[in-house]
């Protein structure tokens, strides 16, 4: 479906705060005259998805509508209240959580905020938030539904979780506010899903494309501003992972500058990947090619290495120094979590975030370090080649990226061309893991960004 842009005359003549703004008044404006069961907003990475559901809440509440805000971990909820909380003082939220998850204090420091573990105590609140899973528990029988609903990261519910909160917005005139990113990972399941492939209720499909499924007219709209991409990432991901819409990042690179406060003596390999990041945004080191198990101790001990010398040589950014907790190092599996902070050990670095893309997923650093999945494989299976997962890995960063891997990944992909099954009345994903990494690799390999290791 045609996404809905407001008609703004030529976008080139706006500036990035501008198209922002109008897309965000267009959207707004769009709800109180949506039809149907709801409105679909899909964003690229860090282009404000939480201020507009903060924005959202505002504009739904003052109109005299209560509503349910649903979002998917308790991080996520605990933020959004916060924000909501220090945006509308003035505004009584309820926050809906388990007898097992203690309130932090950036939720409970708010006079405004009420946490209750029962729905009922907190119904007559304008806003309630919680999680997809405790809003399951919840019924109808013991709270009347509500009128609008916002779902937060949208696109990271399974739909089986959408069935089971759906009841509390499913009057004639409930409407709903999808809010989430489609190039990010997609819901997952540990156990086989093949029976459902082609159902329109797939329960492993997300939230959003089972409600389109079942509900094509739906309006749908997009934020055309990346505020956390810099200038030089924003047009890879955009080629690699969000083909079908355009977004422009929010900065210029005169506005997102990585500089080194201790000049290298002589030259080595990180070093020089380190100075091809604070020039280009990207930097690739590629360690001579060979196969491997998960935990290649080469790649996490590039990595620590790389992660340590940052550091080292005083890393800036826009001129303040770049601290331990404002760099992250992204892996597809946990086994090469836990070999990159053995090495970090090692270093006596501390402090550096070093998780896999789903714990990355939602969040933002300076500078990031990547192991790519495909590094050392023999194969190129779905789980390394998901178009999410990198997406994710490489999308984190709001001055450079730095990715580490073996030689040989092009070759890998040549060797492996994408032969998913293809099931009956299952939309294609697109773009696919397949030319996502090609994409990605056509430009890492460049002169300017790759540097080989001996």
């Amino acid at each position: 479906m045609t996404a809905v842009l407001p008609d703004t005359g030529d976008p080139s003549t706006l500036t990035p705060g501008e198209r922002a703004d109008q897309a965000v008044s267009g959207i707004l404006a769009g709800l109180d005259t949506a039809t149907g069961r709801g409105v679909v907003v899909d964003s690229p990475p860090g282009a404000g998805k939480s201020t507009l559901v903060v924005r959202a809440t505002g504009h739904l509440t003052s109109a005299g509508h209560q509503l349910m805000i649903v979002a998917q971990t308790n991080e996520q909820v605990d933020d959004l209240v916060d924000r909501i909380a220090r945006e509308h003082p003035g505004l009584d939220i309820g926050r809906l959580h388990a007898s097992s998850h203690v309130l932090p204090p950036r939720v409970t420091g708010h006079a405004n905020v009420t946490g209750s573990t029962q729905a009922a105590d907190l119904r007559d609140l304008p806003v309630v938030v919680s999680t997809a899973k405790k809003w399951s528990f919840v019924t109808p029988d013991k709270c009347a539904p509500w009128r609008w609903a916002i779902v937060d990261e949208a696109y990271q519910m399974r739909s089986d979780a959408l069935l089971a909160t759906a009841p509390l917005f499913a009057q004639d005139d409930s409407q709903v506010l999808f809010v989430g990113d489609p190039g990010q990972l997609d819901p997952f399941a540990t156990v086989e899903t093949d029976r459902w492939h082609g159902l329109t209720w797939d329960p492993l499909r997300n939230a959003v494309d089972v409600t389109l499924a079942h509900n094509p007219d739906l309006a749908r709209h997009q934020l055309p501003v990346s505020w956390r991409l810099p200038e030089t990432a924003a047009p890879l991901v955009e080629q690699a992972f969000y083909p079908f819409y355009r977004f422009v990042p929010g900065t210029t690179s005169q506005e997102r500058v990585l500089s080194y406060d201790i000049l290298p003596h002589g030259s080595s390999p990180v070093d020089d990947v380190l100075a091809r990041a604070a020039d280009t945004g990207w930097g690739h080191l590629e360690l001579p090619a060979r196969h491997t198990l998960d935990q290649d101790p080469e790649v996490a001990e590039a990595l620590a290495t790389t992660a340590a010398r940052l550091l080292q040589r005083g890393a800036l950014v826009n001129g303040e120094p770049l601290t331990a907790s404002r760099i992250a190092i992204g892996a597809a599996r946990t086994v090469q979590v836990e070999a990159v902070r053995a090495r970090l050990d090692a270093h006596g670095v501390t402090g550096i975030t070093v998780d896999t893309a789903n714990r990355l997923q939602g969040r933002e650093f300076d500078v990031t370090l990547v192991w790519h999945p495909l590094s050392g494989r023999q194969d190129a299976s779905a789980f390394h080649l998901e178009t999410g997962r990198l997406c994710v890995l490489l999308s984190r960063h709001r001055f450079a990226c730095v990715v580490v891997a073996r030689a040989g990944i092009r070759d890998l992909l040549d060797r492996h061309p994408r032969n998913s099954p293809v099931y009956l009345d299952v939309p294609p994903k697109f773009p696919d893991g397949w030319r996502a990494h090609q994409v990605v690799m056509g430009r890492l390999e460049r002169g300017e960004h790759r540097v080989r290791a001996a």
